[in-house]
């Protein structure tokens, strides 16, 4: 088994407000990735003390915890007990009913002799190679058909379409969001291959369309997730006239992570 993963902040004055990890079982079969990406409030914005990756980490270290030590437990079940756990942690210090309450994408995968199981919750993205070299990309793509004229401003976009029906869905302080996740199964025998990307490191695909979500995986098992990033960078710091990026910041947290069954 091979197991590579990198990540690195959008800016290096702030906190990364990805998450990730891997596990293996000591028994030696299987193993669990987690990615999650923190949504960055706006200035000001949601009521809580504690800041995104404080969020990121309490969350993305209960994923990590039960999906490795609790392989009899469904991947939505995990993620709602662990959105739970952590909402309990600064339930009495914050306003958990805040739109922007600290919230994350989620990418779960876990593995062992017979399945290969996923859970992708948001814009982070999940890749599946077969052995004959096909790849399949699972996504929720919610937040791409929600309407521009909703997404026009965060106030907007809030009110209508954050964690509500017909919008979108990221993990925050309600665990039935998980009922909303991306889930599926696929034998081991079916899987080569896997990854997982946040956003940030996406953008090879879905923002400068270098290439399609074969050629990123093909590229993170020659390059390896830093040299994914590291070419990201590269065509953002590229981008002067805005041409790829639009409105969007230059620079994102981006992390990513390849595995080899």
């Amino acid at each position: 088994m091979r197991i590579e993963l990198a990540t690195a902040p959008g800016d290096p004055a702030r906190p990364n407000e990805d998450w990730v990890a891997t596990a293996l079982p000591a028994a030696g079969r299987g193993g669990v990735l987690v990615v999650l990406d923190g949504v960055t409030p706006p200035p000001g914005n949601g009521d809580c003390v504690h800041d995104v990756p404080w969020f990121t980490a309490r969350l993305g270290g209960a994923l990590t915890e039960l999906s490795g030590s609790r392989r009899d437990i469904p991947l939505p079940e995990i993620l709602a007990e662990s959105i739970r756990r952590t909402a309990d942690a600064h339930r009495d210090t914050c306003d958990l009913s805040h739109p922007r309450t600290p919230q994350a994408t989620v990418v779960v995968a876990r593995w062992d002799e017979e399945a290969v199981e996923h859970l992708v919750l948001s814009d982070s993205a999940l890749l599946l190679e077969s052995p004959e070299g096909v790849v399949r990309a699972v996504l929720d793509d919610r937040l791409d058909r929600v309407p521009r004229s909703v997404l026009v401003s965060d106030e907007v976009a809030d009110a209508v379409a954050r964690n509500r029906e017909g919008g979108f869905f990221t993990a925050a302080a309600d665990p039935a969001v998980a009922g909303r996740a991306v889930t599926g199964r696929t034998p081991t025998g079916d899987v080569r291959a896997l990854a997982a990307l946040s956003d940030g490191a996406s953008r090879w695909v879905e923002t400068f369309r270098e290439g399609d979500w074969a050629g990123c995986l093909a590229l993170l098992r020659k390059a390896g997730p830093q040299g994914v990033i590291d070419r990201v960078r590269e065509l953002e710091d590229a981008d002067i006239d805005r041409t790829y990026l639009g409105r969007s910041k230059t620079h994102d947290d981006a992390t990513a992570v390849y595995v080899e069954l």
